[in-house]
């Protein structure tokens, strides 16, 4: 059965994903003619633009939902894996399809919203909406919705409270049963509140994590300013085979940078697009674009963050493909967050171990928040009727999933997550590249109206020949 497990991984993981994510992302980008570059003005100040209302979240609400998603243990543990596998030059080839990403980030969210509609008073959307609603494929949108539920409320909470209570047991020696159950409570408070309770959590938490984790970033970088330039310099040079010493893993610089990349921000995968839906907004393209943004917020700040640590630092090991290491730095670290402990210990002694265990608290926490919203939002899909009992089992279900997580995780858990997460990417990136005509006529309209002078473009889908929009009437 591990053999079969591993096997469907291999090959939900091939680089037939990493092509298809880049492609959609280049095809995207120049198809909105760079909408990720020419907006990013507009788009900080979008977040600010819309309020709460009784079916909706407000735009940083919802943009604190997917940054909750997106930042999670592979902003950690992800990069220093990659510069571990591909060398320094693993952060560019991260930063180009954070860039490239963001595009498809742009067109999945402003498809949810347009295809969004109103289940038992609130704004649900997402992929599984958007497909059959725009492709009018029912069963192929069954088959999102239910891979989406197995990952987000079965498979990946375990492996998020994992992390969390392996680093408080490390730090602080708490047992990890007492983290396990700390966790639960505080998750219960939190989702039993409803999607308005996780939003207003969300824009608290995630400003105060991504903020403070950057700032220990931004000290470390300031104490080694000097070293800024080579740092620099070494991961362009690595990046384009032009550093001696990295050559060896050149093509798994670009492997491991661009998998980590997709890993970590999650554009095109389909999670963004839930929390997207939900926010009450009068153009579908104005959250689009606040959607867009936190691909950025995720890889170019929190993602550089990590990078910025380790390297400045040269607190990391790179791995020869052939056997041994091509650089061994810190002799005996194991791949992973402990490359983030040694660079914050480098600076401030014996701080990198509670550092680290507060940062995946926040990180983790509030993804495995972000993980019941969006299995929420395909129960809701899947069940039109709105049955109570159906909810309360989702809940107690994702409950038990980061209880059990905490104490043991298989690593079979680890990967039929990852294939559910690989399937979603698979099933949306084929999705949108398919409606993305919707998606480019209400880019096209926002542009036209914001030249005619209006500060708050709105949204009318029949002018534009948009049908099966149940809000935007």
């Amino acid at each position: 059965m591990e053999g079969i497990i591993n096997y469907v991984n291999d090959l939900v993981w091939s680089n037939a994903l990493i092509v298809l994510c880049m492609g959609a992302g280049i095809y995207f980008s120049i198809a909105t003619r760079f909408v990720q570059l020419r907006y990013i003005r507009h788009m900080i100040e979008l977040l600010f633009g819309s309020k709460s209302s009784e079916k909706g979240v407000s735009s940083f609400q919802a943009f604190s939902i997917a940054i909750s998603g997106r930042v999670g243990t592979g902003n950690i543990a992800g990069v220093a894996t990659a510069i571990a596998m591909g060398g320094p030059g693993a952060i560019f080839w991260m930063w180009l399809i954070a860039f490239l990403g963001s595009a498809s980030a742009f067109i999945e969210a402003t498809l949810g919203q347009i295809y969004k509609q109103v289940n038992n008073g609130q704004y649900r959307g997402g992929p599984a909406f958007y497909i059959e609603k725009g492709l009018g494929i029912k069963w192929y949108a069954i088959v999102f919705a239910v891979s989406t539920i197995l990952s987000t409320a079965f498979f990946l909470p375990g492996v998020q409270s994992n992390s969390i209570a392996l680093s408080m047991q490390n730090a602080f020696h708490v047992p990890v049963a007492y983290t396990g159950l700390a966790i639960v409570i505080l998750l219960a408070l939190i989702i039993f509140g409803g999607v308005k309770r996780i939003g207003k959590v969300a824009e608290i938490v995630v400003p105060f994590m991504a903020g403070a984790y950057i700032l220990v970033a931004l000290i470390i970088i300031a104490l080694n300013i000097e070293q800024l330039p080579g740092m620099f310099s070494l991961i362009l040079r690595s990046a384009f085979d032009l550093e001696p010493l990295f050559g060896g893993v050149f093509g798994l610089a670009i492997a491991w940078g661009v998998k980590r990349g997709i890993y970590s921000n999650e554009a095109g995968q389909g999670s963004a697009p839930h929390a997207a839906s939900a926010a009450e907004v009068k153009h579908p393209v104005s959250q689009g674009l606040v959607q867009a943004f936190s691909v950025y917020v995720d890889t170019l700040f929190v993602c550089t963050a990590t990078a910025f640590m380790i390297l400045i630092t040269g607190q990391y090991n790179v791995i020869n493909p052939e056997g041994g290491f091509l650089v061994e730095n810190i002799s005996g670290a194991e791949i992973g967050s402990e490359y983030t402990q040694n660079a914050v210990n480098s600076e401030f002694k014996s701080m990198g171990a509670g550092f680290v265990a507060f940062s995946l608290l926040f990180f983790a926490f509030t993804t495995i928040m972000a993980y019941y919203y969006i299995a929420e939002t395909n129960l809701s899909y899947l069940d039109k009727k709105g049955r109570k009992w159906r909810l309360w089992v989702l809940r107690f279900l994702i409950l038990f999933a980061s209880f059990y997580g905490t104490v043991k995780t298989a690593e079979a858990a680890w990967t039929l997550g990852d294939i559910g997460v690989g399937l979603m990417a698979w099933i949306n990136v084929i999705a949108i590249i398919l409606l993305s005509k919707p998606a480019l006529k209400a880019l096209k309209d926002y542009q036209i109206q914001r030249k005619q002078g209006s500060k708050e473009p709105v949204f009318k889908a029949e002018e534009l020949g948009i049908k099966n929009t149940e809000v935007w009437k």
